[in-house]
């Protein structure tokens, strides 16, 4: 597709590299809004994003070595092949530990996380179609099937665009998040969105040729239900606690008793 934006004294600026550093000042700045409506300072969201970017990528890329292990060569160590789980684990890492040396609490700062991750997520997946970097889907005949002729991995038939897929996937899951964080607590905020970016990772790998990993289902599915699980959990137990302890919903309870003893 378009994988080197244009050149400047020699120096090829690539999409997939422009499409990161977008990503993180736009999860920057939402992130910044978010915390500014928390009190909390702009400049430590800035931090958070900026040591979530590093230690994402290098755990990403630790990932997709550690994956690919027999197949070991000084090119994996270059700027591509990356793993999107491994990277959400190392920057979940980096901001556990912020937070701990912060002082800050974990749950809030996750539900504020949740939308501008997955909009970044977005713009990421945008520069991986510009790049055309292999995780595009399998061969189609369907419309909108694309070649990728000059992408980083070359390709000549029309496969799927998983990689627009997903970024449509992480708007719509955007979107929805921005509308829960109104209504909701920031733990089931921060639930929804591993229960969502689940979801839409799960059905795009549907799209993928990738082999089996575990009972039919590729690693990535793996990971995806795991995400979806996990999201769920936070939900419910996040409901349940607060509905256990919301003063409202208990000051119901003797009422309710009087009336059944006066009946």
């Amino acid at each position: 597709m378009w994988p080197v934006l244009f050149s400047f004294y020699g120096i090829q600026i690539q999409s997939y590299g422009v499409s990161k550093a977008l990503a993180a000042l736009v999860g920057a700045f939402l992130l910044g809004r978010a915390f500014a409506r928390l009190n909390y300072s702009k400049d430590l969201a800035y931090s958070l994003v900026l040591w979530a970017t590093v230690w994402g990528f290098v755990f990403a890329k630790v990932y997709y070595v550690l994956d690919n292990w027999q197949y070991l060569s000084w090119h994996m160590f270059g700027s591509s092949g990356f793993v999107w789980y491994g990277g959400l684990l190392g920057g979940i890492a980096a901001v556990v530990v912020i937070c701990w040396r912060r002082g800050l609490p974990l749950g809030t700062v996750a539900g504020a996380m949740a939308m501008p991750l997955s909009v970044a997520y977005g713009i990421g997946r945008i520069g991986c179609f510009l790049a055309g970097d292999g995780t595009y889907g399998a061969p189609t005949d369907l419309p909108w099937g694309m070649a990728f002729p000059n992408g980083v991995v070359p390709i000549d038939v029309p496969v799927h665009p998983a990689q627009l897929y997903e970024a449509l996937g992480a708007f719509a899951v955007a979107g929805v998040l921005w509308a829960l964080g109104r209504h909701w607590r920031p733990v089931s905020v921060f639930g929804s969105y591993l229960l969502l970016s689940g979801v839409s990772r799960l059905l795009v790998e549907f799209v993928r040729i990738n082999p089996p990993f575990l009972v039919g289902l590729t690693e990535a599915q793996v990971f995806a239900i795991v995400s979806i699980l996990l999201g769920a959990f936070f939900i419910l137990s996040d409901h349940l606690r607060h509905q256990a302890t919301d003063p409202d919903t208990t000051a119901v309870k003797p009422l309710v008793a009087a009336q059944k003893t006066n009946d």
